[in-house]
């Protein structure tokens, strides 16, 4: 039973006048603990990441940066085949792009979270997740990396005794196996659907499988994507749903091993 949780969003996912999702990431600032800035390989330019930024110290949200395999015209969702040097590097040129406007506005990088296949990608490959926590822990040793737990992303991070913070996802599917199930575009939930979900994770410590297995989880943050169709509505009846059974939304609890 958790008493505290977590909430996090990916934000700055548009690109120019291009809108995605809904549009209404300043208004889901409100109602986060946490955000993830896309940094220009799926999504975002350099004026959203400086609103973005704005917009996150504004509201008192921890800033993490969302890097992403280069794939600007498959929002980061499909897989790029590259070495694991090249993706880390990748990654670092992006975490550095968010940095400057940090900097410039008085901010710091709380967290890395990769994006869509790339986060995929960590969490089963050992080689590429040991690469690129072991190039992070050289950058910055304090600088956690969210991740689900049981995958190799969670297990290097451990070894390496790099600080990370574990996630639940309230609008993707889980396999048998405890692992998102990937998908390019995300289908529709309703609002009271994820809120329930999002709940019995919380309270329970488990989550339905697409098979109508129950499995267990365990997290210190829960994510909802701002692109999901309706994500507006989606995270104000989680936070709503979560403080009335006295569940406080927060930044996370970070793992130091």
């Amino acid at each position: 039973m958790k008493t505290e949780v977590d909430l996090n969003s990916d934000m700055g996912e548009c690109f120019g006048p291009w809108v995605i999702g809904d549009g209404v990431d300043d208004k889901i600032m409100e109602l986060i603990s946490s955000c993830n800035i896309a940094a220009g390989f799926h999504a975002s330019d350099p004026n959203i990441m400086r609103h973005s930024v704005e917009n996150a110290l504004k509201q008192g949200v921890a800033i993490g940066v969302h890097p992403s395999f280069r794939d600007l015209v498959g929002f980061g969702r499909r897989h790029i085949v590259a070495n694991p040097t090249e993706l880390t590097n990748d990654c670092l040129y992006q975490m550095g792009a968010l940095q400057a406007f940090l900097h410039l506005l008085g901010g710091h990088l709380h967290h890395f979270k990769p994006h869509g296949s790339l986060y995929i990608h960590a969490s089963k490959d050992r080689d590429f997740s040991y690469a690129l926590i072991s190039t992070l822990h050289k950058y910055d040793p304090n600088l956690p990396v969210y991740c689900m737990e049981n995958t190799q992303t969670h297990a290097v991070a451990q070894e390496l005794k790099h600080p990370f913070v574990r996630e639940f996802y309230g609008d993707r599917d889980y396999g048998d196996d405890g692992q998102l199930v990937m998908v390019r575009r995300a289908r529709a939930y309703t609002p009271e659907e994820v809120a329930q979900k999002v709940l019995q994770a919380c309270e329970q410590g488990s989550v339905k499988s697409v098979s109508g297995k129950t499995i267990a989880v365990d997290f210190d943050s829960v994510c909802i994507h701002s692109d999901t169709p309706g994500a507006l509505a989606l995270i104000h009846a989680t936070r709503k749903l979560l403080e009335e059974k006295g569940i406080k939304i927060q930044k996370p609890k970070i793992h130091k091993s």
